[in-house]
């Protein structure tokens, strides 16, 4: 995972567009969409300000390697294309109907 993934992550969490983001660590809209795309990797130290802004905390954490990815991953690989875009199809149906849940939560 990159430092723009979690940066989209927080404020996403955060309830905050990137505007309002940037207004916070004073910066601009245009750089804080440049983190989270990917274009700029920023350092540990700046995700975890940006992620603070966002009144979130970012905890780093050494740990075993999990190898249950590379499971996973290989038994993606054993399906058809077509058995693994509907298995994609239903995570993202999956993600979006929890989303609307917690949105309904408020």
């Amino acid at each position: 995972m990159h430092g723009g993934t979690i940066v989209h992550e927080a404020r996403r969490r955060a309830g905050l567009r990137q505007a309002e983001l940037a207004a916070r660590v004073g910066t601009t809209q245009s750089a804080i969409a440049r983190i989270e795309r990917g274009t700029t990797e920023p350092s540990f130290r700046r995700v975890a300000d940006l992620v603070a802004a966002c009144g979130l905390s970012l905890v780093p954490q050494v740990t075993e390697p999990d190898a249950a990815d590379w499971s996973l991953a290989l038994d993606n690989l054993r399906l058809s294309v077509d058995a693994r875009v509907r298995k994609h199809q239903a995570a993202v149906r999956f993600a979006r109907a929890g989303r609307e849940a917690m949105r309904a939560r408020g």
